[in-house]
């Protein structure tokens, strides 16, 4: 991607979490003077809640996603070394692998809707990569905009129609 290509789209790469990872880490505006930092995570209850944090305490959590990633992987590496067994070549035989043709046709395709969204007006763009790239609902984004869960649902579908435009 171009430099400041999606500059409201967090620029992380994705990485695998442990299944138990109770948390989820994003950024909106991650190439802007102001980028801010957003936690979601499920409460005991099982509630959803998708905070806002300071720069400081998102980068420890990143910093521990990395090291747990560095673990896992560590793992992996002892599990693959040791336990060949029949079944696991079988499984791995049997997964397909993507082709570096499928691989460019869907990087391209991100790229293209990166651009995309991109070319939403600002209030589109937040609502819409919150929604869809942070995983937050209609009511969790009205209250984060202090605005009504209607005025956040007309925008969405607006600016999926705008999209779906900037696609054709």
């Amino acid at each position: 991607m171009e430099k400041g290509h999606s500059q409201n789209i967090d620029q992380r790469p994705k990485r695998r979490i442990d299944k138990d990872n109770p948390y989820r880490l994003f950024t909106v505006g991650a190439t802007t003077s102001e980028p801010h930092y957003f936690i979601q995570f499920k409460d005991g209850a099982g509630t959803e809640h998708c905070l806002e944090i300071e720069k400081p305490l998102f980068e420890l959590f990143d910093q521990f996603e990395l090291d747990d990633l560095s673990y896992m992987n560590e793992v992996d590496r002892h599990h693959e070394a040791t336990e060949q067994t029949e079944a696991s070549i079988n499984r791995r035989m049997l997964t397909p692998q993507e082709t570096p043709d499928e691989s460019v046709m869907r990087q391209l395709e991100s790229d293209e809707l990166h651009s995309a969204v991109l070319k939403l007006p600002e209030i589109q763009r937040r609502r819409l990569i919150l929604y869809y790239y942070g995983g937050l609902d209609d009511r969790q984004i009205a209250v984060i905009e202090g605005c009504s869960q209607s005025a956040v649902s007309q925008t969405l579908s607006i600016a999926i129609r705008n999209l779906k435009k900037f696609l054709m």
